[in-house]
């Protein structure tokens, strides 16, 4: 995937804030399952959540106001329950901004969770790195 990094992305020394990277984790998150037919919308609508259970990222050089980020997203894992998604993101010159990981449980409605349903099951297992 990639984000271009635009003005209200960064702080005060024109850096990405490092807060913002895990909104560009969701997007590559949510991205990788539409390019393999389950958007999170349809999920939604069907009671299938998720809920991040840990989040990891290590920061290894800025990125700019006018940067352009590729995401790389992949599955680490996952088991009946659970997803762990990991990132690595470049900037435009090839340049290793970060490494991260994502753990996701999978939910109802309710909150409580759920087994992830098969057809997610059958995309981890035909994706997984």
């Amino acid at each position: 995937m990639k984000r271009r990094i635009y003005y209200y992305d960064t702080d005060t020394s024109g850096a990405v804030y490092h807060a913002n990277y895990l909104n560009y984790l969701e997007e590559a998150r949510s991205e990788y399952l539409e390019e393999r037919g389950l958007t999170v919308k349809a999920l939604l609508e069907r009671g299938v959540g998720f809920a991040v259970r840990r989040q990891e990222m290590e920061y290894k050089y800025p990125a700019f106001f006018g940067d352009t980020l590729t995401i790389e997203t992949g599955v680490k894992e996952f088991t009946p329950y659970r997803i762990v998604f990991s990132y690595t993101l470049h900037n435009q010159d090839g340049r290793l901004i970060g490494r991260a990981e994502t753990d996701l449980v999978c939910v109802g409605r309710d909150l409580k969770l759920i087994e992830l349903p098969g057809e997610i099951k059958n995309v981890l297992q035909a994706s997984a790195r």
